[in-house]
């Protein structure tokens, strides 16, 4: 195993348990890091003298582990930092912080201007600058100078005031309007829960109100068809209304027409839950579609892993799903799981994912017309790459996304150049990556935007992914499933599994399998990921988990749901 730079999410300054959250953007020498004692001496590393002794080594380590791909988070809570709130150096306004500076400087020296490091160092000398517990307001200037920021120390200051007035004022008209629409609101809804349930309407939602998608889509286009008399309305984000398909019926999240729908309302559709709490009354039918077959531990399963961190508690898991009325379900291993992780009075729908009917139904035509939207040319070898989202990496490297952004562990421009002019590569961040990195290149298209995951999977030849559940779903078209995972330990140890998908077992394995990227040219470049032995593999996998998927899903689950046929 190489040598690991591991920033621990497990590590608590409270007592807790929960990690606590970096004072800055970017790397943040305040969440503590273990370094192999190998990798620290192999480069070098070594505390200078004096304030800040940490930023140079540890900077250097972080920034070596993530361009080798060795940055991970540990499994467990193995630290406790109790942090004094005063009397500490770092606590205590003074000259001494200026130390900063030189410390900043070496590391720019040393890494040859990095633009990361330049990025990370301006963001903590602000930092460092506006905490009236570093430096003295008599001192400010001089390190405004010193630390040669952008603009002058007088205009930093205005600037500063201003936001802090407007912050201000904000905050004052956010109370007071918040405590006339929250009364209002809540009167109103009050009121609503009087109303009688309008036994046509249902409500629609997916992905936290992101918009029309998923399970939740192929219902309602179903619903259309073969029970026009129930009108179906989304619930979006006010984030996302761009991304409504013309014409779509919606409500936006929070607004009085949106509690009118929620209040009177008799059918409830969703892949998540409704944001913002809502009361559910006798009557309503609420359908829990969920988002995919699990791989990962989910609900009260995962109690106890360390990438939970910030998730619903237990309490709040089974409130959730107490409201529920129906469970959908893919396959006896979904079912299974749904049944312990979520303990609740609902009934299991062992009727098939609806998202998936179209890659029964769609023919030929519609998989060329959609290469064709997408600008791939005729004859061209299609691989999807579609990495699952992971939460132990959650602001780890100042070059990605704080907190929630798209953490690539392979390079798409590097594998679509080693395999050549044949082959083009989709690249499809996960839904909940607000702001997904771009990737670029010849061979290589963004689809991250697209509306419609199936129609990225119709219009490819082969799925590329780690440990996202799409593979489930793209096993119902019988094209190759390549895996990708270079930290299958780590996501293992931080999230849990619940089987091992690196086994090579039938049925646990979807096709090949790579750690790296050389491994996964290869595996394209010698035939093995469309090889007879990845074939078995794949027939086994989709046995297991595509049993109720056979274009009719949604169709069972209108009828079960909006014209009661008992199946």
């Amino acid at each position: 195993m190489p040598p690991v730079a591991v920033p621990p999410v497990g590590v608590s300054d409270d007592g807790t348990g929960s990690a606590p959250a970096p004072a800055i953007e970017g790397f943040s020498t305040a969440v503590p890091c273990l370094v192999r004692r190998a990798f620290w001496t192999g480069h070098g590393l070594h505390f200078t003298d004096g304030p800040y002794a940490d930023v140079l080594p540890i900077h250097r380590a972080a920034l070596l582990a993530a361009d080798a791909g060795t940055l991970d988070s540990l499994d467990r809570t193995c630290v406790r930092h109790r942090v004094r709130r005063s009397g500490t150096p770092a606590t205590t306004p003074g000259r001494h912080h200026f130390a900063i500076l030189d410390a900043y400087a070496r590391l720019l020296a040393e890494t040859g201007d990095d633009p990361r490091v330049r990025a990370a160092r301006d963001r903590h000398l602000r930092a460092v600058l506006d905490d009236p517990g570093r430096i003295a307001p008599e001192d400010r200037a001089a390190f405004h100078r010193a630390a040669a920021l952008p603009g002058s120390y007088p205009a930093h200051r205005a600037r500063r005031a201003a936001r802090a007035a407007h912050d201000r004022a904000r905050t004052a008209l956010g109370r007071c309007g918040t405590a006339l629409g929250t009364g209002f609101t809540r009167a109103v809804y009050r009121t609503d829960l009087l109303r009688p349930l309008d036994p046509n309407l249902a409500v629609y939602g997916a992905h936290w109100n992101r918009g029309v998608a998923c399970n939740p889509a192929a219902i309602h286009a179903k619903a259309l068809e073969l029970a026009p008399h129930v009108q179906g309305v989304w619930t979006v984000s006010s984030r996302y209304l761009d991304r409504l398909p013309p014409g779509t019926p919606y409500v936006v999240e929070g607004s009085l027409a949106y509690w009118r729908i929620m209040a009177t309302a008799t059918y409830l559709i969703n892949n998540s839950g409704f944001p913002g709490g809502f009361t559910k009354r006798p009557g309503q039918r609420y359908l829990q579609t969920h988002r995919g077959t699990p791989l990962k531990t989910m609900g009260l399963d995962r109690r106890g892993y360390p990438a939970r961190t910030g998730d619903a508690g237990s309490e709040r898991i089974v409130a959730h799903a107490d409201q529920w009325d129906f469970s959908l379900s893919a396959n006896p291993h979904t079912t299974e799981i749904w049944d312990r992780v979520y303990p609740a009075g609902y009934e299991h729908l062992n009727l098939g994912y609806p998202r998936n009917d179209v890659f029964f139904t769609a023919g030929p035509e519609r998989t060329e017309e959609i290469r064709w939207e997408l600008g791939i040319p005729r004859g061209r070898t299609v691989l999807l790459y579609a990495p699952a989202r992971r939460d132990h990496h959650r602001g780890l490297v100042p070059h990605l996304d704080r907190r929630r952004g798209f953490v690539p562990h392979l390079d798409p421009e590097r594998v679509a150049r080693a395999l050549g002019p044949r082959y083009v590569v989709l690249v499809r961040a996960h839904h909940s990556h607000d702001r997904p990195a771009r990737p670029s290149g010849t061979g290589v298209i963004d689809v991250t935007d697209h509306p419609s995951v199936e129609e990225l999977c119709l219009a490819s030849d082969a799925l590329i992914t780690d440990y996202s559940s799409l593979m489930f779903d793209y096993a119902c078209l019988d094209r190759p499933i390549v895996g990708h995972v270079p930290d299958w330990d780590a996501y293992r140890a931080s999230r849990g599994t619940y089987f091992d998908l690196l086994s090579g077992r039938p049925g646990d394995t979807p096709g090949a399998v790579a750690t790296t990227e050389d491994e996964l040219v290869e595996l394209f470049r010698s035939g093995e990921w469309c090889s007879p032995r990845t074939d078995r593999l794949r027939t086994a996998f989709r046995e297991r988990f595509c049993p109720y998927d056979d274009g009719h899903a949604a169709e069972r689950v209108v009828r079960r749901l909006f014209l009661s046929d008992e199946e």
